[in-house]
């Protein structure tokens, strides 16, 4: 299978619920987080472009950039210039999403107003608690 095929095949990871409470933009990054932890996005495997995601899910340039953008950061994917943007090979992937989903609901409870111990405490226990 070449990298177009490849990345062609992962397209079907990707959906978007526009009457979902979640926007675009996370939608896609969790999608990407979900695929590679159920292996249907594997190491070093090429992501669509930009635009061709755009397209096939009809959503802004912008949007899928933002998402694909964020997930670099996370350390989820790479971005290798114009080769295009691949499933991350450094740390562990599966590893790399879970940090990543971590550190947005720490963030998110954060937002609420909790201060680092009660946020800490309240991850603890949602851990514990599966």
């Amino acid at each position: 299978m070449t990298q177009q095929d490849a990345a062609a095949d992962a397209l079907t990871v990707f959906t978007v619920d526009q009457s979902a409470a979640s926007p675009p933009f996370r939608q896609l990054h969790d999608a990407v987080v979900r695929g590679i932890s159920d292996g249907r996005l594997l190491p070093g495997q090429r992501l669509p472009t930009t635009r061709a995601l755009a397209a096939h899910l009809g959503l802004a340039l912008n949007t899928v950039a933002s998402a694909y953008r964020a997930l670099e950061e996370a350390g989820i994917v790479e971005g290798r210039g114009r080769a295009g943007t691949f499933v991350s090979l450094g740390e562990d992937p599966v590893t790399s999403a879970a940090r990543a989903i971590a550190l947005d609901a720490a963030g998110r409870i954060r937002a609420l107003g909790l201060d680092a111990e009660a946020t800490r405490r309240l991850l603890t226990e949602a851990v514990e608690a599966v």
